[in-house]
């Protein structure tokens, strides 16, 4: 009976705070993969349901700013689109930033909006902003298809370099992730990040080469004595040069920037992931 008991006897879990800068438990993550998959399908579903547009707007809302674009940036400043039509020039820099967008903003909110969750079970916390990043892929997966239909009526064939744009998207993944939990780890602390966030979206935004061509501002850099990999530690330049250069060009690869938005891209990663880990311990009580 003794031994019976003891094969049946199940064993003690002590849930404890992290303590310093420890390990990131990616095992742990890892383990609870079922639950990743369930919060990225439920922010999908939520932000859909009873919507007007629903998944359309997903569609409409880069298309609306690359007209937007094309008028103001294309026509009439012409700031150039390096051969390329520039309707096409802009969506393809879009495409990427809207991913790297959606996926900041979801993740920077993702505790506060799950604090109901947070509050009463377990779970490693890090899955809440990865589901928000994985979300947006949804997104990401419909407006690539109307970047084809682009490049069908410009009559523009994907380069052979297309085969690099997955590594390419793992790297937006990336900087979205990084730089979201960040945000959402200060978020829990000091709710006027989401006051700022959106501001500081949209600088990012004009600072990075979606609607002109990063080569301007390397060339410009160059005049000044500044190496152009310098401007690749903004890792949204790198990203977008990179997704152009895979899609249309094939043979003139921004290097220079690529290594430099890698390295800044893991470093804001790894960063912030240690950071969210640090602050874990007080979410529950905070949020």
């Amino acid at each position: 009976m003794t031994a019976a008991v003891e094969r049946l006897r199940v064993p003690d879990v002590v849930i404890q705070p992290a303590k310093g800068w420890t390990s990131l438990g990616l095992k742990e993550v890892w383990e609870y993969r079922e639950l990743l998959y369930f919060l990225a399908w439920r922010d999908v579903k939520v932000r859909y349901k009873q919507t007007l547009l629903g998944v359309a707007w997903a569609v409409l809302q880069p298309l609306l700013q690359m007209l937007i674009f094309t008028i103001f940036f294309g026509r009439l400043a012409q700031v150039g689109s390096e051969g390329l039509p520039y309707p096409l020039f802009s969506f393809a820099g879009l495409l990427p930033w809207s991913l790297f967008s959606l996926g900041l903003t979801q993740s920077s909110g993702s505790l506060v909006t799950q604090a109901n969750l947070i509050k009463k079970v377990y779970f490693p916390r890090l899955v809440v902003p990865i589901s928000s990043v994985l979300a947006a892929l949804v997104d990401f997966g419909v407006a690539f298809l109307v970047l084809l239909g682009l490049m069908a009526h410009y009559r523009v064939l994907p380069a052979i370099t297309i085969v690099f744009l997955p590594l390419l998207l793992l790297l937006t993944l990336a900087a979205s992730l990084g730089i979201g939990t960040w945000f959402a780890a200060l978020n829990v602390q000091y709710r006027d990040v989401r006051y700022v966030l959106p501001f500081f979206v949209q600088m990012w935004l004009f600072v990075t080469p979606v609607i002109y061509p990063g080569t301007r501002v390397t060339a410009k850099l160059a005049g000044l004595g500044i190496p152009g990999w310098v401007y690749g530690l903004n890792p949204m330049a790198g990203v977008v040069e990179g997704f152009r250069w895979a899609l249309f060009r094939g043979n003139a690869c921004p290097y220079g920037l690529l290594v430099s938005s890698t390295l800044s891209a893991s470093v804001i990663l790894i960063s912030g992931a240690f950071y969210f880990r640090r602050t874990e311990r007080i979410f529950a009580d905070v949020v």
